[in-house]
């Protein structure tokens, strides 16, 4: 009876955790992986072990900084300057803080948008860069869905 409560319990974290994905006030993986580490230690690692839990918490901690670098990593795909990648980087942060669910798309967008007219470059430019950074923003998003996704295939596969 245990065993089902706690992997309703890890079930309901990993739902929770693709919902994060667009509500930006739940860490989206890291509440996903609470699940799998709740259910985990719960069975004594009969179920998950501890090696996969580990596994899984790097790659966590891996996505976790690919979501704060994607915006940047995108503009830099189109020559970002170093104030369009700080504009992408404070414009994600304060995007959300300040523009919740919009924020996410928004602010890197306008962040590397103002950094790149502030370095001088000429508005197209600046567009594409501005644009980079939301499609570093989406291929982080994507990539946090894949992982979660992992993640609850984890906790299936261990009831086989």
């Amino acid at each position: 009876m245990l065993t089902i409560l706690l992997a309703l319990l890890a079930t309901l974290l990993i739902l929770a955790g693709l919902a994060g994905i667009v509500l930006p006030f739940i860490p989206a993986v890291p509440v996903a992986w609470l699940g799998v580490f709740i259910f985990a230690i719960g069975t004594g690692f009969r179920r998950i072990s501890l090696v996969m839990v580990i596994v899984l918490a790097a790659i966590m901690v891996a996505t976790l900084l690919l979501d704060f670098f994607a915006p940047m990593l995108g503009a830099g795909k189109y020559k970002a300057s170093r104030w369009g990648f700080l504009g992408a980087a404070a414009g994600s942060f304060f995007g959300i803080i300040t523009l919740g669910l919009p924020g996410i798309i928004l602010g890197p967008f306008l962040g590397a948008l103002l950094g790149e007219l502030v370095a001088g470059r000429k508005e197209g430019q600046a567009l594409r860069i501005a644009w980079g950074a939301v499609l570093g923003v989406v291929v982080s998003g994507l990539f946090k869905i894949v992982v979660i996704l992992v993640m609850l295939g984890v906790l299936i596969a261990s009831w086989f």
